[in-house]
């Protein structure tokens, strides 16, 4: 029973490393977004540890993920001498599905906008893609 629960727990990680690994077009990306979700947050260190990618990777990613609001970061308080280090916490998943929602809609209108002529595409109406969020589950 343990070694089957812990298989299936593997398999369903596996599962969404590579449904992140499609939003992201980035294994180091989805690597670290994922790594995120399960630590809540954490900092550089633990996330080259836990990511056991290359720490140059892993800090250009950061930078990059952050840029582009797919993670935030905060400065840690430090009493000690020395830079105050960066924790990053994973922005929650109905954010990225709609980050990802709003380019496949732009994807979806491009193409759907060569089939129409000049004076049709008035009466196009653009492709939406709806996230439906439950009222009951909240982001700590």
């Amino acid at each position: 029973m343990w070694r089957s629960g812990l298989i299936n727990e593997k398999l369903r990680e596996k599962g969404l490393e590579q449904t992140l690994q499609d939003i992201f077009k980035s294994r180091a990306r989805s690597k670290i977004y994922s790594y995120l979700l399960r630590k809540k947050h954490a900092k550089t260190e633990q996330i080259i540890k836990g990511t056991k990618l290359h720490p140059s990777t892993v800090r250009e990613t950061l930078a990059q993920m952050h840029e582009d609001k797919q993670i935030i970061r905060k400065k840690e308080k430090n009493d000690n001498i020395g830079k105050n280090p960066f924790i990053y916490y994973p922005i929650p998943p109905e954010n990225l599905l709609k980050i990802y929602a709003r380019e496949i809609e732009e994807k979806l209108n491009q193409i759907a906008a060569l089939s129409f002529s000049k004076k049709d595409l008035k009466s196009y109406k653009p492709v939406k893609i709806k996230i439906r969020e439950e009222a009951d589950q909240a982001w700590i």
